[in-house]
């Protein structure tokens, strides 16, 4: 059994290494895999990204535990997901919904059954004293309805699908990855042939078929690794040279 973690902790401090001893406890034998722990605080997109692209390339029965979770001791709902290939557990903010906004049927559950939480709860670290638990437990073969009731739905985030404009398709960038590459919401499936993308203050760049196809310190468009469109500069940090932020909008033209 693999049980995957991503959150906005960061390495330097122990709240990491303190949930894959929780889920040790529970179940020795299990594999656990850091998806990423370089989330910026509270970046609930930026979480709910990485989960979205990653997940797809795990084994079947994989249980996908996501911490980004500004909202710790509110209210706020905790969840669990379960598709045909995956179980999914988090805080009900919106860091699940993009790894299943394509699935169907889904099966929601409120996380609320205490006998699968650490027995003393803090308010300010579910990642340790719900999540890693509540995870390691279902590994260890606890049933899933078992978990709390069901749910009708759950905090589904916005998805930027492109929408039709007369130059072509406008989309935006959903994400930055560490080295500058601003990646929009523009599947590989609509990209055509004499396209290029059009960024706000009328720049427009050229598809090329991989980074090093433009001259180094150049734009390019590109079909990147996560199926979607993204904005590069050939060894060059294009959010930062090009104002590139999520939410920035770029259009994709026909020439």
């Amino acid at each position: 059994m693999i049980i995957t973690l991503t959150t906005d902790f960061g390495l330097r401090d122990s709240f990491v290494g303190t949930m894959k001893g929780v889920i040790l406890g529970i179940a020795p034998t299990v594999k656990i895999v850091d998806l990423t722990h370089g989330i910026a605080a509270g970046d609930i997109r930026g979480g709910a990204f990485a989960l979205m692209t990653a997940a797809p390339f795990f084994p079947a029965g994989t249980i996908h535990v996501a911490v980004v979770d500004p909202g710790v001791g509110s209210p706020r709902k905790a969840v669990a997901i379960r598709n045909r290939r995956a179980i999914f557990i988090g805080p009900d903010n919106g860091v699940l919904s993009w790894a299943v906004k394509d699935e169907n049927p889904l099966e929601i559950r409120c996380v609320e059954n205490p006998s699968f939480f650490l027995p003393q709860m803090s308010n300010t670290f579910h990642g340790r004293d719900l999540f890693a638990p509540t995870a390691a437990w279902l590994a260890a073969n606890r049933g899933f309805s078992e978990l709390g009731p069901e749910l009708a739905d759950f905090h589904r985030m916005n998805w930027p699908k492109p929408v039709r404009v007369q130059q072509g398709w406008k989309t935006e960038v959903v994400h930055v990855d560490i080295y500058g590459n601003s990646i929009t919401a523009f599947p590989a499936a609509g990209v055509q042939g004499g396209q290029s993308v059009l960024l706000p203050g009328g720049m427009r760049i050229a598809f090329e078929p991989f980074y090093a196809a433009a001259p180094r310190g150049h734009a390019l468009a590109i079909i990147g690794s996560s199926g979607f469109v993204e904005i590069a500069i050939n060894q060059g940090d294009a959010a930062s040279e090009l104002s590139l932020r999520p939410g920035t909008e770029a259009t994709i033209v026909q020439e």
